[in-house]
């Protein structure tokens, strides 16, 4: 049922059990508990009685809670030495677990109804024990199997998604360096201080392309590495190039995935600034609303878009791709197209630890490029 090893080059993964000490996991098996009470009350009809008995329905329903809320206590305490295995021996181990708890809970239920003289026969009780764990057998090994794809294919979906953000940050255009090593050349003989500095920020960037692609990095951290890449720009394309910063309570130490601003500005110069021969300015904004940070950025557009300026799409869904895996719902990119302007509007939730403390009050700043 499970053939998936739990090391792989000496690293521990994952267990494929979900967190059952979660409130939602545990609301979760209260509900599919009570409607496997439903389902075994429906089960017991027989000609004598058409209708199911629902005065049975409470004990049923008790006795079914009673096996799952401790089953799911056990192996929430057992969480740990159960990743240590592999998925097959957890599985293994989990599903004997499971059975054990249901013929001891059974036999329990049997004592107490024999002190209460509730029975006399007893082989009654072992009937039903052996029944119940038939039936605990049935429901665990695929309530397990259905876990256990479920990790299948959340594996599949990070892998995927660690692949994507590793192309993404491969991914330099060539018009970029290029551009940039021609500037830079240029630079040397006449302003060899502004070329020294502009080879340390190509460099910076490339080695934050070059980073783990799991590892959240700081907002302060990104915006740093914005600011090196308009620095560069800035050398190329002169007064063309202007930024307006607007941070209101600016969040720096909130977190997020590596190399997310960098292609948005990049798509504001590359599809914004660069076609104008005047150039233009590009508004930045953030705020923060609910412990929700919004960034905003904008750029002018020149009138007539011609067909090389159309490949911002894979950027733009690459990097919503990759807030929605990291933060849910709660992350999304907007693009928003206006008669003369376009905007990007990000959003993201401050989950960093502490990030309360690590603002910096930057209230209207402005900053030109």
């Amino acid at each position: 049922m499970l053939n998936a090893e739990n090391k792989t080059g000496g690293e521990t993964k994952q267990s494929f059990l979900p967190d059952l000490c979660s409130i939602k996991t545990l609301l979760t098996v209260i509900i599919m508990a009570q409607l496997l009470a439903f389902v075994l009350v429906l089960a017991a009809i027989t000609q004598a009685r058409v209708y199911p008995g629902w005065d049975n329905l409470g004990f049923v329903s008790m006795f079914v809670q009673w096996i799952a809320l401790t089953s799911i206590a056990i192996l929430c305490l057992l969480r740990k030495p159960l990743a240590k295995m592999t998925a097959v021996k957890a599985g293994i181990a989990s599903y004997l677990l499971i059975l054990l708890i249901t013929f001891v809970m059974s036999m329990l239920l049997v004592y107490l109804g024999k002190v209460a003289n509730l029975y006399t026969q007893i082989s009654w009780g072992y009937m039903f024990a052996l029944r119940n764990m038939l039936i605990s057998a049935i429901v665990s090994a695929i309530a397990l199997r259905f876990i256990y794809l479920h990790y299948l294919q959340t594996q599949t979906s990070k892998a995927q998604s660690m692949a994507r953000i590793q192309a993404l940050q491969a991914r330099i255009r060539p018009h970029f360096l290029f551009n940039s090593m021609n500037t830079i050349a240029a630079l040397i003989k006449t302003q060899p201080q502004n070329a020294e500095q502009a080879v340390e920020d190509l460099a910076e960037l490339f080695r934050s392309s070059l980073g783990e692609a799991h590892q959240m990095v700081s907002l302060e951290s990104e915006l740093e590495r914005v600011k090196r890449y308009l620095r560069i720009e800035s050398l190329r394309l002169g007064e063309r190039l202007k930024v307006q910063w607007e941070l209101d309570s600016l969040p720096a130490l909130a977190r997020l995935p590596p190399l997310v601003l960098q292609p948005l500005f990049e798509n504001a110069v590359y599809h914004g600034i660069e076609p104008l021969a005047e150039g233009g300015l590009i508004k930045v904004k953030c705020s923060i609303e609910e412990n929700i940070a919004k960034l905003v950025i904008e750029n002018p557009i020149p009138k007539s878009v011609s067909v090389r300026k159309q490949g911002s799409r894979i950027a733009m869904d690459n990097i919503r791709e990759r807030l929605t895996y990291t933060f849910g719902s709660a992350g999304q990119l907007f693009f928003v197209k206006k008669k003369d302007s376009v905007s990007v509007i990000l959003l993201f939730p401050l989950t960093s630890p502490g990030h309360n403390g690590a603002e910096k009050n930057t209230d209207n700043l402005a900053v030109q490029i």
